[in-house]
């Protein structure tokens, strides 16, 4: 049987067929005709936004830092430019270890190198560049360039490096700058200037690079940079450029300086040496020092070790930090507290007979037999323990702490740099505060004998001894330390003086402060440092000091040569010269160095020589002694004879007087 098709059934089904497939097709042109007007008419704004910045790169300009020099211009601490192999680790292809291997073949790459590489890598991100190598050479440049295709994720770049170009000296001033931390990084980030930031690796980690490191950054610029979808640059659309970062012009004398850190040798303390009436300080010597250069790209291992476990404790701010009983230094300040306060007049004398008995403890001088009848003038002229010891009963630890505070003892002096310590100027108040017990908050009568001669619980920095004498020379007037002398814009050279104003004076009367200085020049004519300062073509003033480190058994008398050398007494001096008008005041601790006359004394007549007189230590030259910076051919024996006559050592058969504290 023949079927017939059905025509008009199959058309109706095609009909179907075909309006469904129409109707598919407009709804897909209508959703992507809908897509289309919201992309191009609702979201054009954003997405253009977008677009432009995938094809500009906004590059962060880092500024210049700010350059560091002494008060005569010297460069303390400068920038150069070097060129650096960096690696970005999130574009390596294979294994991190295997392409330095291959880099190695090319540029020198030392295994202090890797070392610092992988201690940066654990504090950066996976996708910043970093450092293997720095400041390559031409030719390590030149062939690395012509392997570069083969090290994706490898580049050199350009970039400015911090160099402290007289390396150890005054690097406790100067400190140091070092790559930003995660530490640092955190810190940043909470700050209000973290955008400064952008780009920036390093920051300054102590001394004045820490402590003015806003002042020295600058600001930072930024490039617009039209990219292709590789990241490769085009062009630069625009620029705004960064803003230097403020050079410091320091109050320190960097000769100076560098006559003082001569002079201590590898000896170790610390000297600072103050201009009275400013308050500039000239020079700030911590002994032993370090060179800052190592930090900037991160120190090696064994560099870190040498210094971290050195007894001698390099990194130790010690004018800042360091706290020290301050001996017989402190006698002057003694004296004209009992001229102040009533206690004492210059011509009250008393009889010592080598000791002072109070309650069943008795208290010796340093010189059997004693000093006999002893007025004021001789008490600091001879340093008789006896007198002070009677007068620090006489006055009372309250009274003592009171009149001293003022002066600065055990007070922070506000010195612009970070981290100084407080020290310890005692009372019956700080005794209860600092003990838990009534038995040991109980202050006795006893423990303010010690005080009168700078032991006991007494304990300051040398900054804060400078600054004391240096109010002292400065008749009362207070001026608050400062190493910073002026700011230079780095743009205009516009300076800003940062010395401030007087701080207080002390209510002092000037016949009491005359008496005072009197007596002190006359330790430098007749007294316990006349042999130092035999010669010399100015009358200064000043002060020997010797402390315990350690306590000696009661009976037992002190012998250097048998006591371990760093536990024998620390040497001490403060003074200022001229003695009629200061220009320079200087308080020096040298530790376990015996008598102040013998080991602090003649550093001060170094510096004052040299701060006065522009005279420099004598040098040996071929056998030949001469001025530091002298040449011997140049140099008569007349003028030699002049200078060791005057350079404060002993002629042949020279007598002192005094004691040799």
């Amino acid at each position: 049987m023949t079927e017939f098709k059905n025509t008009e059934r199959e058309l109706h089904f095609f009909r179907l067929r075909l309006s469904a497939v129409a109707i598919f097709v407009v709804i897909c042109f209508g959703l992507l005709l809908s897509r289309f007007i919201w992309l191009q008419v609702y979201k054009h704004r954003d997405y253009a936004s977008q677009a432009e910045d995938n094809r500009i790169s906004v590059v962060p300009v880092v500024p210049n830092r700010g350059l560091i020099v002494d008060r005569n211009g010297v460069v303390l601490a400068r920038n150069f430019s070097a060129y650096t192999l960096e690696i970005t680790p999130a574009k390596i292809r294979g294994d991190l270890e295997a392409v330095i291997d291959d880099l190695a073949t090319m540029v020198e790459i030392a295994p202090k190198d890797r070392k610092r590489f992988r201690k940066l890598l654990e504090e950066s991100k996976n996708f910043e560049s970093t450092p293997i190598r720095t400041r390559l050479t031409d030719e390590e440049v030149a062939r690395f360039t012509a392997q570069r295709y083969r090290f994706p994720g490898v580049d050199i770049q350009a970039r400015l490096f911090r160099q402290y170009p007289l390396g150890q000296v005054a690097s406790h001033v100067i400190g140091y700058i070092g790559r930003i931390s995660q530490k640092d990084a955190e810190k940043i980030d909470d700050g209000d200037d973290a955008a400064n930031y952008s780009g920036t690796d390093y920051i300054g980690k102590e001394g004045l690079e820490k402590s003015y490191e806003k002042k020295l950054h600058g600001t930072t610029g930024y490039e617009e940079v039209e990219v292709t979808a590789g990241g490769r640059a085009i062009r630069t659309l625009s620029r705004t450029a960064a803003t230097p970062g403020s050079n410091l012009i320091l109050s320190i004398d960097i000769e100076l300086q560098k006559i003082v850190e001569e002079a201590f040798g590898d000896r170790r303390g610390a000297l600072i040496a103050i201009e009275p009436e400013t308050g500039d300080i000239l020079a700030y010597v911590s002994m032993p020092t370090f060179d800052p250069n190592l930090f900037v790209e991160g120190i090696d291992q064994q560099s870190w070790e040498a210094l971290n476990t050195s007894l001698d404790k390099p990194l130790i701010n010690r004018p800042l930090s360091g706290s020290y009983p301050p001996g017989s230094t402190f006698k002057p300040f003694m004296a004209l507290a009992a001229l102040e306060l009533g206690k004492r007049t210059p011509a009250s004398a008393i009889y010592d007979p080598g000791f002072y008995n109070f309650g069943n403890h008795t208290f010796r001088d340093d010189k059997p037999g004693g000093h006999g009848t002893v007025d004021m003038y001789r008490s600091i002229v001879q340093s008789c323990d006896t007198y002070y010891y009677t007068l620090a009963n006489d006055l009372g630890v309250d009274a003592i702490h009171d009149f001293m505070k003022p002066f600065g003892f055990g007070q922070l002096t506000g010195i612009d740099l970070e981290h100084e310590k407080r020290g310890l100027l005692p009372s019956t108040a700080w005794k209860r505060a600092a003990y838990k017990t009534a038995a040991q908050q109980k202050w006795y009568a006893g423990e303010t004998i010690s005080l009168g001669i700078g032991q006991g619980y007494n304990a300051f920095t040398p900054l804060q001894m400078a600054h004391a004498v240096a109010n002292l020379a400065n008749n009362g007037v207070v001026m608050k330390p400062h190493l910073v002398k002026i700011l230079e814009n780095g743009l205009t050279r516009e300076r800003i003086p940062t010395v401030a104003k007087e701080s207080y004076r002390i209510p002092l009367q000037q016949k009491n402060i005359d008496v005072i200085r009197e007596a002190m020049a006359g330790v430098a004519k007749e007294g316990t440092s006349a042999r130092v300062f035999l010669g010399s073509e100015y009358i200064s003033a000043g002060k020997t000091g010797t402390a315990q480190v350690v306590g000696i058994k009661k009976g037992e008398k002190y012998v250097a040569s048998r006591v371990a050398e760093r536990l024998r007494d620390n040497a001490l001096y403060i003074g200022f010269a001229p003695a009629d008008k200061p220009r320079i005041a200087i308080a020096i601790v040298v530790e376990n160095g015996g008598f102040g006359a013998e080991a602090a004394a003649p550093i001060v007549r170094k510096a004052f020589d040299y701060y006065l007189l522009g005279k420099r230590p004598l040098v040996k030259k071929d056998g030949v002694k001469v001025p530091a910076d002298t040449d011997a051919e140049s140099t008569s024996a007349a003028a030699l004879k002049a200078e060791a006559e005057s350079a404060g050592g002993p002629k042949p058969g020279a007598e002192t007087q005094g004691n040799q504290e």
